[in-house]
């Protein structure tokens, strides 16, 4: 199996499943002196890890990371950076009962396809469970980008449709939903309950906000900021869908519309989203993923077996009602990983 590993100068590669004896990875390509510690990428962590609030599953995970290599005295040494966290509650036992039949909407059949065999218990490899070493990544990112002034947030604006005013970004890190506004989060709650009792599941889209990014980072062709952002994005499991900027909106626009005035203290809006050409341009990054809902659901489905026998399948044991807010620090940390490499890269290439 290829793809484990993300970027070209700060580069992550993880492993694990979920329902095994745990999940890690290394970080390669930090620099040295590096404030780091296990504290300050749990505090990452602990935005993810489930069994919280009315959307999350009730698996009861610590997600406690422990560092392997890489960090002496608070700080990065240059070295890889190795990193484990224990798989503590498992209940492969949940899963028997499917482990000859395809669950709609999950990777069942495209792994068979590719494999000819498959981790039935939770999904493996390919289970949201596999996201936990990209948000420890991403928190060693974050620690270099704040060296020089870039900071990352995850803010939902929108669940089961119903979308929420973007009043205060920053607050929403301490806000059920990561919610922008404190007016919507009822609203958000009232849905969930709603869907949850009729045995199904709810999307969302959230949005991603870089600031500090200096002018200069990316490529003018293949490796394009944007392109890199919606690789990474589009790498998440849950993500049906990317905008960067005014997204889908500047295809309903005009030119005079979607342009973005350049002035002496510059510029008057931000429709591309932090980027031109491919190439940050010293705003703000704003980037948009839409996220399916969670596929596993108490509905009755229909599908086949692995043997072609038609069937039907409801499915039990824990699960999200929503991937939001947990997918939130994931989608956070893939995007840090994006600007950490691409910062290594434009400082390799000066």
């Amino acid at each position: 199996m290829s793809g484990n590993t993300f970027g070209t100068v700060f580069r992550l590669t993880t492993y694990g499943e979920s329902h095994g004896p745990g999940l890690g990875g290394v970080v390669d390509g930090c620099p040295a002196g590096i404030a780091l510690s296990e504290e300050s990428i749990q505090r990452e962590l602990d935005r993810r890890k489930p069994g919280q609030g009315i959307a999350s599953t009730a698996r009861k995970e610590s997600d406690t990371v422990r560092l392997l290599s890489g960090v002496f005295e608070g700080a990065t040494t240059g070295t890889p950076i190795g990193f484990h966290i224990a798989n503590e509650d498992q209940r492969s036992r949940d899963y028997s009962t499917i482990q000859n039949v395809y669950r709609p909407g999950h990777a069942d059949l495209g792994f068979d396809a590719k494999f000819g065999v498959r981790d039935y218990r939770g999904g493996g490899r390919s289970s949201g469970r596999e996201t936990v070493s990209r948000v420890v990544g991403g928190a060693i990112a974050q620690a270099l980008l704040a060296t020089v002034g870039i900071h990352v947030m995850a803010y939902t604006v929108e669940i089961g449709g119903i979308p929420a005013p973007i009043t205060d970004p920053e607050g929403a890190q301490d806000r059920p939903f990561f919610a922008p506004d404190d007016a919507i989060v009822d609203a958000w709650e009232a849905k969930i309950r709603d869907t949850k009792s009729q045995g199904d599941t709810l999307g969302g889209v959230v949005e991603v906000m870089a600031t500090g990014v200096p002018a200069g980072l990316g490529e003018p062709v293949f490796d394009k900021l944007d392109a890199r952002l919606a690789y990474a994005l589009m790498s998440v499991g849950a993500v049906k869908g990317v905008e960067i900027g005014a997204g889908f909106a500047a295809a309903r626009s005009v030119g005079s519309v979607n342009n973005d005035p350049i002035a002496t203290e510059g510029f008057a809006t931000n429709n591309a989203g932090g980027t031109l050409g491919g190439i940050s341009s010293g705003q703000p990054i704003i980037a948009r993923a839409a996220i399916k809902p969670i596929p596993s659901i108490a509905k009755e489905q229909h599908t086949i077996t692995r043997s072609g026998e038609s069937t039907s399948i409801s499915i039990g044991g824990r699960h999200d009602i929503a991937a939001i807010p947990r997918v939130n620090p994931v989608l956070k940390a893939m995007v840090s990983l994006v600007l950490a490499d691409l910062l290594l890269l434009q400082k390799r290439n000066a």
